[in-house]
């Protein structure tokens, strides 16, 4: 093997001890890909070198999960993690897991689906840094806070891609391991970045990963997919995906997801429904005529720039999503969206005025079940028909109070009251509106 494995170890080695502050953690970025398991599995070897008595520093394996990964690299990556936590634990190396999602507010489907966010695409890329970059972040801050530096481990290769190679010279300090990273106190160590494609296959192929088993699983992944993969990303200066990659199934950045096509075509049809709904997503964004709103979220409108997806695409979109997660969960056990975030899609729905089609409807009429929304389902029944022989005489009015108990409701929901009279106000002034029309 050309790869002077001996020379890395070495490297890493000196680093760990002979740092100018010992107290720094390092957080190694794992994605799961063939980059950050060698860099990893380098790490791990290198440690078990040293004398355990010396192996006082903390070290943080970092991945995080977008919660629209690809789901066979997510069981992939799920059995890797629990493998690589339980051998830390009985090789008594300082190594602790730790997996990042993105905050509620922040997930795919409730800026797309809630909000109106319409696809993201090169230009407009708002989910980078919403699902990979703040949760790693806060993590990275956090531990900062808590130690004053953190060294963070990234398996960025400059063989890889002109770009990363551009992005690792521009950072990189003369004479140093270390480089700059936009987070104060934080710095970049890329111990495997002048490691080429070939000895990092050879690598992979030859040496056992430290923590029990073989790469076979990763090697068969690859070559099905025909794929590279996301690497941890941690600001912008980080390449978020090549054009063939794993990662977000979702991800309409790529113009063809040549890794799911690859998995498919190598007998995964039951990833099939995915595939369409993703094309169905670059449907939506590249035909904004069709499925966009003229009018911003602010109420202007300019010509040339769309506005969010219209309320009846958010619950086509949905409709998509939610039989697709009815046929997997019965056949793979995979969920798609979750109760949470379906909840704060209703309450996105209410604030932008949407009240005759409800997250509840669409949900029991596919899964043939009863979804509630909230604790108080039966009380609003109650208060339903209560409210009904109340407005005998005006029935008019009942769809408008229950509009606005429905805003008020879900305004105690999350636990924000902010903005609740303008939402009130908007309500009324849209019953007017309509009012006058039907006049």
């Amino acid at each position: 093997m050309a790869l002077d494995v001996k020379f890395l170890e070495a490297e890493i080695i000196d680093q760990y001890l002979y740092d100018e502050n010992a107290t720094r953690p390092w957080i190694i970025g794992f994605s799961g890909g063939k980059d950050s398991t060698m860099l990893l599995q380098i790490v791990w070897n290198a440690l078990k070198k040293i004398e355990p008595v010396l192996l006082t520093r903390q070290i943080y394996v970092v991945c995080n999960d977008t919660l629209v990964e690809n789901p066979q690299i997510v069981k992939f990556i799920s059995k890797t993690l629990k493998k690589i936590q339980k051998a830390a634990v009985d090789q008594q190396i300082p190594l602790v897991v730790k997996e990042t999602i993105p905050k509620l507010e922040d997930s795919f489907w409730v800026r797309l689906i809630g909000l109106g966010y319409p696809a993201p695409n090169r230009f407009y890329r708002w989910c980078t840094e919403r699902l990979k970059i703040n949760p790693t972040t806060r993590l990275i801050t956090e531990k900062i806070a808590e130690n004053g530096e953190a060294i963070i481990l990234l398996g960025t290769r400059s063989d890889e891609s002109s770009r990363r190679a551009a992005s690792i010279k521009k950072h990189e300090i003369k004479g140093q391991r270390l480089r700059s990273h936009p987070l104060p106190n934080a710095y970049v160590f890329a111990p495997i970045k002048d490691v080429t494609t070939n000895e990092l296959w050879q690598y992979l192929n030859q040496v056992p990963p430290p923590w029990g088993g073989t790469h076979k699983e990763l090697v068969t992944l690859y070559r099905n997919a025909n794929s590279g993969d996301c690497p941890l990303v941690i600001d912008t200066t980080t390449p978020s995906c090549g054009n063939s990659r794993f990662g977000c199934w979702v991800c309409t950045v790529v113009n063809k997801d040549k890794s799911m096509d690859g998995l498919i075509e190598n007998g995964e049809e039951w990833m099939q429904p995915l595939a369409n709904i993703r094309n169905f997503l670059i449907e939506t964004r590249d035909n904004p005529e069709i499925w966009r709103e003229k009018r911003r979220r602010d109420g202007t409108e300019k010509e040339g720039i769309w506005g969010p997806y219209k309320f009846e695409t958010r619950v086509e979109i949905l409709k998509r999503v939610l039989k697709a997660q009815k046929s997997l969960e019965e056949t793979e056990g995979i969920e798609l969206i979750t109760h949470q975030e379906m909840v704060l899609i209703q309450y996105h729905w209410f604030r932008d005025l949407f009240f005759k089609t409800r997250v509840s409807t669409i949900y029991n009429r596919i899964f043939k079940t009863q979804m509630d929304m909230s604790k108080h389902e039966e009380k609003l029944k109650e208060e339903n028909e209560l409210l009904r022989k109340s407005c005998k005489q005006e029935p008019k009015d009942v769809e408008l109070i229950q509009d606005l108990l429905a805003l008020q409701k879900t305004k105690t929901l999350m636990m924000r009251k902010r903005g609740l009279l303008d939402d009130i106000e908007n309500r009324l002034d849209q019953f007017i509106e309509e009012t006058k029309e039907k006049a």
